[in-house]
């Protein structure tokens, strides 16, 4: 399957952002993608709560998800919208950082909140608390494609192997991470992560991202890493895209999941232990 990673410089304005994602998946299906992969927070790149309750909308009202599960009709692909920041009904009225997975029929064939939320202190001048603006889920997800099985996870889930264990164990060949990643962290962790998932699980790792300084009409502008990557089973970096915004191609070879787990089958040797 010829594959598409897309890589943005989305703002806090999801008209403008929608123009620019539509844009590119034209591209990327005439180009011959059959799958497409936006980066988390396609629709709003923002760090300003009280915008973004002001402009991002509920799942069912969302005109970025609705216009994207067009897209995909009009161009026959299968896409993956790495995330949106959508409305939910919790009290407290935390968002949901949501993945999707939209079929040539405009269906979407499944959903993803990100499970771990991004509370970190990178340095005393850059700090993040995801966990104030949006409510982690409790669900894992895998997909059947009718090209592979396809995990599902974002951004700083990357960090936590047990998740990709158990996608690669459950049945997934193919593992995407869709990302607005912090340029310190990109630049130190961003590869070895994304590399070690793949060793771990033999799997495809396919990494869309968001890339540079993104236009705010409101609050501070945030900064992501960029660095779209797309990483063999047995590790290799497939795709780099530097810090631009565009389009790159790959090709999945499923072939290449199953050699990998031959050489090193090491997801079927746990073995249980004591804790220390």
């Amino acid at each position: 399957m010829k594959t598409a990673l897309l890589q943005l410089n989305a703002s806090d304005d999801p008209v403008a952002n929608l123009r620019q994602t539509a844009d590119f998946i034209a591209q990327a299906a005439g180009q011959g993608a059959g799958f497409v992969l936006t980066p988390e927070v396609t629709n709003c790149v923002s760090q300003d709560r009280a915008h973004q309750a002001k402009i991002l909308q509920h799942q069912r009202e969302d005109r970025t998800l609705a216009s994207l599960r067009e897209a995909a009709i009009r161009h026959g692909v299968w896409l993956s919208i790495g995330s949106l920041a959508l409305k939910t009904d919790d009290p407290d009225g935390r968002f949901a950082n949501r993945s999707f997975m939209i079929d040539p029929a405009g269906q979407i064939a499944a959903s993803y909140d990100k499970i771990h939320m991004f509370d970190v202190a990178v340095s005393e001048t850059e700090t993040y608390r995801e966990s104030a603006g949006y409510r982690p889920g409790d669900r894992a997800a895998v997909v059947d494609t009718p090209f592979a099985k396809i995990g599902l996870s974002v951004c700083y889930d990357v960090r936590f192997a047990y998740l990709y264990r158990a996608l690669a164990q459950a049945g997934a060949e193919v593992l995407l991470v869709p990302s607005a990643f912090s340029p310190v962290t990109g630049a130190a962790h961003w590869e070895p992560l994304l590399r070690a998932r793949a060793i771990e699980t033999g799997c495809y790792i396919l990494a869309s991202a968001q890339t540079g300084t993104h236009a705010a009409q409101a609050g501070k502008p945030r900064q992501t890493y960029g660095h779209a990557m797309a990483i063999s089973p047995w590790g290799e970096v497939l795709v780099d895209m530097g810090t631009d915004p565009g389009i790159a191609l790959v090709d999945l070879d499923l072939g290449s999941v199953a050699q990998s787990r031959k050489r090193i089958a090491a997801l079927g040797h746990d073995r249980p232990f004591e804790g220390p």
